[in-house]
């Protein structure tokens, strides 16, 4: 049954992937803050109504959490700000796969030191090759949009 959320994650990398040319489209004729800014504003106002109509968690336990957890706001609004200003100048797929080198990156090292309170999964060689690879492939997706 996990292979659901396998699916899940596909389908959200599909959404990412549609999102950002929306997003550059958008950054290129309001400016890459201010489209970052309208993006999750919007997304703001559909997660109010999710939460207001369906949310099922305890929002106002917000006040107790450890505040490194509020950082997570702060890091999205940074990637979708950094995809909004590289999508028009080195394209969709360069953008993404160069973003989703950064996420395994440093997810692989975050699995190593089990940091946040993750467990533990060492780097060894075949994630470093799967790095590898993908740097490769960053490599000849740059070089075929020139």
């Amino acid at each position: 049954m996990k292979w659901i959320y396998i699916f899940l994650a596909i389908l959200g990398g599909m959404m990412i992937g549609i999102q950002s040319p929306i997003n550059g489209s958008l950054g290129k004729k309001i400016g890459a803050v201010e489209g970052a800014f309208v993006s999750f504003f919007v997304g703001t106002m559909v997660l109010a109504f999710l939460v207001l109509f369906f949310g099922k968690g305890h929002i106002t336990d917000l006040f107790q959490v450890p505040k490194w957890n509020l950082l997570g706001g702060f890091l999205g609004t940074m990637f979708v700000t950094f995809t909004i200003i590289s999508v028009p100048k080195v394209g969709v797929a360069v953008t993404l796969l160069a973003g989703i080198i950064g996420q395994m990156a440093i997810s692989v090292i975050i699995d190593h030191f089990g940091l946040f309170g993750m467990p533990k999964n060492r780097i060894d060689i075949n994630r470093l090759i799967g790095i590898g690879l993908m740097l490769t492939a960053l490599f000849f997706l740059y070089r075929g949009s020139e």
